[in-house]
């Protein structure tokens, strides 16, 4: 017979990990907890739709519900995410270590999903937010063309002795992820080795980082600068609505306006602050990769800029 740890409480449980987390603090090390707060592990679009996602695997349904209560009880003390994996800590009798792969998304599958959504997601922080028109989602969570792993797609394996394909441990991480997409949903994009910019409309710099198109509310500046870090003044004549305001409006008031199609992408070009915050690397990085002709610029004005199509060429040169 093989050797099963004890069961450790609760309450041990989160000792130990609030234990750990300092001491990797104290090393210089600081680890990325799960933190879940109330019952509902996910609140955004894009967090509740993964976990959703998950739950429709059969094989899964009966190791999920005790990953819920590990998430919940904060065991999940390390989630880190790179393209195609994430690498997470589980505290249960002992430190585990889990390590979960997800295939790369295939290119032509990738392809065909950004041009479906074509023209009809016009800003970073629309598309972030999960806040588009159920056609577009429907399209990202469609279980053979969206944007969500099949359950062939995905591998995993933990440090415990459980033999199951799925332990509790992994099965807590998989919805911290989830938890972690609500403030990070680019981490989505990232797993599946795409880059979430391919799907803007390039229609104008303040477009692509507000919405603030013609008939597309904007996000108040304190929204947009908690979200990004981002900067950028709403146009003068735009109406300004604050998120809860929006998600209160009763459903049958909410309308989708049907947008002129574009025939020709118009150029887009953005400041170094903000292709440093597209590209997540500080400004003095940036300036070394233009100086180095990594990234090409150019001056308008007296101002120095970087074309929204030379980010996408660096950020895929980034995710190879």
């Amino acid at each position: 017979m093989g050797f099963w740890p004890r069961y450790v409480p609760v309450a041990e449980r989160r000792a130990k990990a609030a234990k750990q987390l300092k001491a990797a603090k104290a090393k210089g090390n600081p680890l990325n907890p799960v933190v879940v707060e109330g019952r509902q592990i996910a609140q955004t679009f894009w967090g509740k739709a993964w976990c959703e996602h998950l739950e429709k695997f059969s094989d899964y349904e009966n190791r999920l519900p005790r990953g819920r209560t590990y998430v919940r009880n904060g065991s999940v003390i390390d989630l880190q995410i790179s393209p195609g994996k994430v690498a997470a800590q589980v505290v249960g009798s002992y430190p585990y270590k889990i390590v979960i792969e997800i295939k790369e998304m295939a290119r032509e599958k990738w392809k065909a999903l950004a041009a479906s959504c074509s023209g009809k997601i016009d800003s970073l922080i629309e598309l972030l937010q999960g806040k588009f028109s159920k056609a577009v989602m429907a399209q990202m969570i469609d279980p053979q063309g969206g944007l969500f792993p099949n359950e062939s797609e995905i591998s995993m394996r933990c440090s415990c002795p459980d033999s199951a394909d799925m332990c509790k441990h992994i099965a807590a991480v998989l919805y911290g992820v989830g938890a972690c997409l609500d403030t990070k949903p680019e981490w989505l994009f990232t797993l599946r080795h795409v880059d979430h910019l391919e799907l803007i409309a390039t229609v104008g710099a303040e477009t692509l980082l507000t919405g603030s198109a013609q008939g597309v509310d904007v996000l108040e500046d304190g929204d947009l600068s908690s979200l990004f870090g981002i900067d950028v003044a709403a146009p003068s004549n735009a109406k300004e609505t604050p998120i809860a305001a929006v998600e209160k409006l009763p459903e049958k008031k909410a309308r989708f306006v049907k947008k002129p199609k574009i025939e020709q992408a118009v150029a887009v070009d953005v400041s170094l602050l903000q292709a440093a915050k597209l590209l997540c690397i500080t400004q003095k990085h940036l300036r070394q990769l233009v100086e180095n002709k990594s990234i090409a610029s150019s001056l308008k004005g007296k101002e120095e800029r970087i074309s929204f199509e030379e980010i996408l060429r660096y950020r895929k040169k980034m995710l190879l």
